[in-house]
């Protein structure tokens, strides 16, 4: 099975949904997409992510499935005191170096840094949920790594979703930290991640990392990525 992370496009996040500029990066973005094979495409609800699916929908005749587990994921703080000084929660692993701190801990989430945070619970929600997701396509988690339990998995699907959120199962899929997945990737505006497993029935199977963050197909748009959710 191969699966296709693609971000939303340039939103308007008041009305959750795309500006023009994000309807032209959909639609270069499905451009890309229309001969990858795939056959289900699905998304988070979030409206900005449900419109760019939609481009590659229409261009392939396909529906869109959406789901809440991948929506956004958020950081505020649980007693309402402030968590994160000096910018965006994403930019903070040179930070968190300079300050002794791991920014390769598997346990991020319940350091001093983020413990007062929300974000724990939200990416708890996205990685339960995409387990449950895989199972549905035939990958059942054990441990690290998925055992091939599905008769049809021989297939191509595209989930579209938010760069904190893919990058959630990004780090779950592969066993990295979020904190230096967000940092270190960074992903573009509908940039093109692409996962593949093996489809042998009965195996203990690990992701491969075909392409990451690709956004090629931006090129002579005149946009500039605002790293958001």
């Amino acid at each position: 099975m191969k699966i296709y992370f693609v971000r939303h496009g340039e939103p308007d996040y008041k009305t959750d949904t795309l500006t023009e500029m994000g309807h032209l990066q959909a639609e270069a973005a499905a451009e890309q997409l229309k001969n990858s094979g795939i056959q289900k495409i699905f998304s988070s609800t979030c409206g900005r992510a449900v419109e760019t699916a939609q481009h590659t929908a229409d261009k392939l005749g396909l529906g869109v499935e959406s789901f809440d587990f991948i929506r956004e994921i958020h950081w505020h703080s649980k007693d309402g005191q402030p968590i994160f000084k000096g910018g965006h929660p994403w930019f903070i692993a040179d930070d968190m170096v300079l300050k002794g701190e791991n920014i390769f801990d598997p346990n991020w989430a319940e350091s001093d840094r983020f413990s007062s945070s929300v974000i724990g619970e939200y990416v708890k929600k996205v990685t339960d949920g995409l387990d449950e997701w895989l199972k549905t396509l035939g990958y059942e988690r054990e441990g690290d790594f998925y055992r091939v339990v599905g008769e049809d998995t021989d297939q191509t699907v595209a989930m579209f979703s938010h760069a904190g959120a893919s990058s959630a199962a990004l780090a779950h899929l592969f066993g990295w930290s979020l904190p230096w997945v967000m940092t270190a990737v960074r992903l573009e505006f509908t940039s093109i991640t692409v996962v593949e497993f093996s489809n042998e029935k009965g195996t203990l199977t690990f992701p491969v990392l075909k392409l990451l963050n690709d956004a090629r197909h931006l090129e002579g748009l005149e946009t500039q990525n605002i790293f958001g959710n």
